[in-house]
């Protein structure tokens, strides 16, 4: 059993923070690439390619830290359902996070091109090559990219609740680690 605790731990935080940045990265490279046809082009796919596989590796990482840590437990004063949907909205979110690079990748090698990590890095495809089965990953990668964002700007709105509305300690067990408040 995972001993009780008020906050995450300081490489939870570094995960989580971290992964937020590269995430809203990733959701503005995905934009853009899709908005220009310019020579910019080719530079946001050189981005988006390994920023997919890093937040790939990070999200493995955050999950292997989260089940051998575990989470603080919700306030005992929150409504169930809040609960429920707190924990609904983190699984979603860890759920897209692994499902995006992974769908990426898959999709690049149904197109048949490489997913270039750095200089002459390729990773090896994980599907065959087929363009029907490219178009379906393609339209997949998109409304999950929608989906991925609609869940973030969710959590930054409950983590703001929690923050600045409730200020139950939920918030700041996150940003600072500090120890929920009585």
């Amino acid at each position: 059993m995972k001993p009780a605790h008020t906050h995450f731990t300081t490489s939870q935080r570094l995960l989580h923070w971290s992964m937020a940045l590269l995430i809203l990265a990733m959701l503005f490279v995905g934009v853009g690439m899709v908005a220009t046809v310019s020579h910019a082009h080719n530079t946001l796919i050189a981005i988006h390619r390994p920023l997919g596989i890093a937040i790939l590796l990070l999200v493995l990482l955050r999950i292997a830290v989260r089940l051998k840590r575990g989470s603080p437990s919700l306030p005992d004063d929150m409504p169930a359902l809040q609960q429920v949907v707190a924990k609904l909205s983190h699984l979603v979110l860890y759920a897209l996070m692994l499902a995006m690079p992974l769908i990426g990748w898959s999709m690049l090698s149904a197109a048949g091109y490489p997913v270039t990590l750095f200089g002459g890095v390729h990773l090896p495809p994980i599907v065959p090559h087929d363009v029907r089965l490219y178009a379906l990953l393609r339209a997949l990668h998109t409304w999950l990219a929608f989906a991925l964002f609609l869940t973030v700007l969710g959590h930054l709105g409950a983590a703001l609740f929690h923050g600045l509305i409730r200020r139950d300690g939920v918030f700041s067990s996150m940003a600072r680690g500090a120890a929920r408040q009585a």
